[in-house]
């Protein structure tokens, strides 16, 4: 194993010095450009949806899709891209998905109509997965001392956690100093900067190969299960409720398609997704406290940014730089101090003092009021929910990668990014619906229009509270220290990452 990370680092400038170091630190900040600017398209658009929706003629209902057809696509094809990442090469995809994502962001911007807009957003979440889907497979193949991989997934990190509140920064800027287009239209520049540097920068990794072939029936299986998935919590139970007849039926084709994927799993000759990755408890556990963590994250971004628009009346730029706080606070954790704190204390105690930060800051937000002070009332709340946010996602990024063998990193790092994904949908999903409905109970027995609306956002605030909880529950009973982890990969005849 040693062997084959020195010949690694030295193929990278042909030396292994300190120059090929270099350059594998600037690989990584080429990478994490690249997952930035999928993480911005999935904030960004929303701050510019009015202005989309009075330019092009859209309905209501219909300007959802400008979000769904990216949310359902990308979430989708998350856990099948990484897999391809493993099998393909994981250089090959993401080279492939940044050339697509790049394309259809040019077709987004340059859209006169519904159809074109919508159709090029389906294919941006194509490339958008493909993309992310292998970039945390990539960055813990290019460093697997743990140190190294620390500060490295701070890194990632911070961009994966932060690029939402970037996204309504970015959108409120652009948006307002020159039209709505220009919020695709500068994914072009810096995508073809990143596809360079990549290029140049990045080895070109041999995949472990189809073997005795293809599992296809597999692929359809989880990619039609995924996309329906997320399909129904986008769109039929946001708008229809949890217990519709149409939210149900496809709810339960969703899980009857994975049920059935499992089962082929289980007795493929070549399975696409081995299911001996759940074997690990760091994994695994990773994969359940993080749709949970980011299900009661969106109580911030999302409803945060409904409360400070539509009670204390801030423009999409003030909300952006309501949030800047807690992006500054993430970056600096991410890029200086969370690589010495898991270090020092171990990636699972970081992760469940993080979350702990993350309770307390959604809980102070339900005192919030409806004639809220920035510095009394959000300022505190940005300083803890970054704080926590800082510390927790990268050292739960590290404990899931823990559990994953050299061949299967591109699959682990896709399903990282599909909990994740599923998360927030999910949450936000829930949120919106529980906090509207409590909306409209308030405005029934008189409360002001603020006041009600204010109510509903506090019910979010507790239930996002109630929903990191259970993922400090699930911390610590299913979680273990990574190198632990490592050892039991080690005792089964599988190299870990995190071998020195």
């Amino acid at each position: 194993m040693a062997q084959q990370l020195a010949g690694t680092q030295a193929s990278m400038d042909g030396d292994g010095t300190a120059g090929g170091d270099r350059r594998r630190w600037i690989a990584l900040y080429v990478l994490c450009t690249g997952m930035l600017m999928i993480v911005l398209d999935v904030t960004v658009v929303n701050v510019a949806l009015p202005s989309i929706q009075s330019d092009l003629g859209f309905s209501k209902p219909s300007l959802a899709w400008v979000v769904n057809a990216y949310l359902i696509t990308f979430g989708g094809l998350l856990l099948l891209a990484g897999r391809f990442g493993d099998i393909l090469g994981r250089k090959r995809v993401f080279m492939a998905g940044l050339a697509l994502f790049t394309v259809a962001s040019a077709a987004c911007g340059a859209a006169n109509s519904q159809g074109v807009l919508v159709a090029a957003r389906f294919v941006q979440g194509v490339g958008g997965a493909m993309t992310s889907a292998v970039i945390l497979g990539m960055i813990v193949t290019m460093f697997p001392a743990p140190k190294e991989q620390a500060k490295a997934i701070g890194v990632y990190g911070f961009v994966a956690s932060a690029g939402g509140s970037v996204g309504l920064l970015a959108g409120g800027v652009l948006t307002q100093s020159i039209n709505w287009h220009w919020i695709f239209f500068i994914n072009v520049p810096i995508a073809i900067v990143t596809a360079l540097l990549a290029h140049r920068l990045l080895d070109r990794d041999r995949g472990i190969g189809f073997g005795e072939g293809a599992d296809v029936t597999g692929a359809v299986l989880i990619t039609t299960s995924l996309m329906l998935g997320v399909y129904t919590i986008v769109k039929p139970a946001a708008e229809s409720g949890w217990g519709a007849g149409r939210t149900l039926a496809l709810g339960a084709g969703s899980l009857a398609l994975l049920a059935a994927f499992i089962m082929r799993e289980a007795t493929a000759r070549n399975p696409l997704i081995p299911l001996r990755i759940f074997r690990s408890r760091n994994l695994s556990g990773a994969n359940v406290v993080q749709p949970l963590l980011v299900a009661g994250m969106f109580g911030l971004f999302f409803m945060g940014s409904l409360y400070m628009e539509k009670v204390l009346g801030y423009d999409p730029l003030e909300i952006g730089l309501a949030f800047l706080p807690a992006t500054l606070i993430m970056g600096t954790l991410s890029f200086r101090y969370t690589e010495p704190l898991i270090t020092r204390f171990g990636a699972k105690r970081a992760v469940l003092a993080g979350m702990v930060l993350i309770v307390v800051g959604l809980v102070l937000f339900t005192r919030a009021p409806v004639d809220g002070v920035y510095v009394r009332n959000l300022l505190p709340v940005m300083i803890l929910l970054g704080t926590g946010i800082g510390v927790c996602f990268p050292s739960l990024v590290t404990l899931a990668m823990s559990g994953a063998t050299r061949q299967d990193a591109g699959l682990a790092s896709g399903l990282v990014n599909t909990t994740a994904q599923v998360g927030g949908a999910l949450g936000l999903a829930v949120l919106a619906t529980l906090s509207a409905t409590r909306t409209d109970h308030l405005r029934a027995d008189g409360h002001s229009q603020a006041a009600a609306l204010t109510g509903g956002y506090h019910l979010a605030f507790l239930i996002g509270a109630v929903l990191v909880g259970a993922a400090i529950i699930v911390g610590l009973t299913v979680l273990q220290p990574e190198a632990k982890a490592a050892e039991q990969l080690e005792g089964e005849g599988e190299p870990a990452y995190s071998e020195a």
